[in-house]
């Protein structure tokens, strides 16, 4: 890129590289740092699924919108990032689980989402590995699954944009500058207009006292078992380890790849820095995986691993402009759903920054709604 870009982000992960593609579909010359490779930090490390959720209106807004992007972006996507179309199936083990089965296909249908109720005989039907008697379920017919990193690479490298986009792996940025550009470790200066912080659980490196904290997760990936499981498959249960903020939780959620493996999550946990297998929480994730898929322990796994999500207050991500200069941006704060909702941030993000009428109201993303807390390092 000869020219000084229009805006440089800072973290080459998935929402850094729907930025990115948004803001190079509105023409501008956007520069991408990060340390490590494309998609190589928390894309790497998490699922793939592309839900629709509603903890709250605006996450349903959120997820919902971004996996109408997703949709439309789908006769795009190479065989690579394994767009599957293949479903979410929410299972009720009892008959208080089977009430909100219920509400959330009220909810979900009032909103035009495409849902079913299945009953005891029908999940069993659906999902035949699963162990007898759950009491029913409810099918969200139009999410998806895709492999993240190679979905982050594509929205860099899509014929369309790569033009305006240049990405430098292996950068460390020591700082975001008031002026909108950033300070290299080695302390080159890159200018810019705009500053994008995208760089997830890390974003409070460049940004001290934003209330962004790490949320440490397990997976499991197994050998090639196809057609073990259609649908990724979540327990309701779910919903309550995803609002634990104070103990360690683990919940049942598995997931088809187009390989024919299965990702087995999932577990979280806040203070707990490093990317190091802890036994006991992945023995708990597995074992709670094993009591809705008794057959799965008869399975092969070939790698478990851990990574970190970046985590906000009100499970809301910060998307839009800092409170420590207008130059300074941010896109980070997505914990467990930054795959489904990257391409509504990026959207998002670039409607601000251009100044266009967004699809959906921002304020619920903007980060002046949690206050001060970010001031720049130079």
């Amino acid at each position: 890129m000869s020219a000084a870009p229009d805006i440089v982000i800072v973290g080459a992960g998935i929402v850094g590289a729907a930025c990115a593609r948004e803001c190079a579909r509105a023409g501008l010359r956007v520069l991408v740092l990060d340390r490590g490779p494309v998609g190589g930090g928390t894309t790497a490390a998490g699922m793939g699924h592309i839900v629709v959720m509603d903890d709250s209106p605006a996450q349903f807004a959120l997820t919902a919108f971004s996996r109408r992007l997703w949709q439309e972006l789908a006769p795009e996507l190479p065989a690579a990032v394994e767009y599957d179309p293949c479903g979410t199936l929410w299972v009720a083990a009892d008959e208080p689980e089977m009430a909100e089965v219920h509400r959330k296909a009220a909810f979900y249908r009032e909103r035009g989402v495409r849902v079913e109720v299945l009953e005891g005989d029908d999940v069993a039907a659906a999902e035949p590995a699963l162990r007898p008697g759950m009491a029913g379920g409810l099918r969200v017919v139009d999410d998806a699954v895709v492999y993240p990193p190679a979905a982050a690479q594509h929205l860099l490298e899509s014929q369309e944009n790569a033009r305006r986009i240049e990405v430098r792996p292996g950068v460390t940025v020591a700082a975001l500058n008031e002026d909108g550009g950033v300070t290299l470790a080695d302390g080159t200066r890159v200018s810019a207009g705009v500053a994008v912080n995208a760089a997830g659980p890390w974003s409070p490196l460049l940004a001290p006292g934003l209330p962004v904290r790490k949320r440490k997760g397990h997976l499991v990936i197994t050998d090639r078992h196809p057609g073990f499981v259609h649908h990724q498959i979540v327990e309701l249960g779910y919903l309550k380890s995803a609002h634990a903020v104070t103990a360690d939780s683990v919940a049942f959620n598995i997931q088809p790849r187009k390989t024919g493996q299965m990702l087995i999550g999932s577990s979280r946990q806040f203070g707990a820095e490093g990317t190091e297998i802890n036994a006991e929480i992945l023995d708990r994730m597995l074992r709670r995986a094993f009591e809705y898929l008794p057959g799965l322990g008869r399975l092969s796994a070939i790698r478990a691993w851990a990574g970190h999500r970046a985590a906000t207050p009100d499970k809301l991500p910060l998307i839009g402009p800092s409170l420590a200069s207008d130059r300074i941006w941010l896109a980070t704060g997505h914990e467990g759903l930054g795959i489904t909702t990257s391409l509504a941030t990026g959207r998002l993000l670039a409607d601000q920054v251009l100044g266009r009428a967004p699809a959906i109201p921002v304020e619920p993303y903007l980060p002046a709604r949690l206050g001060k807390g970010d001031t720049p390092h130079a």
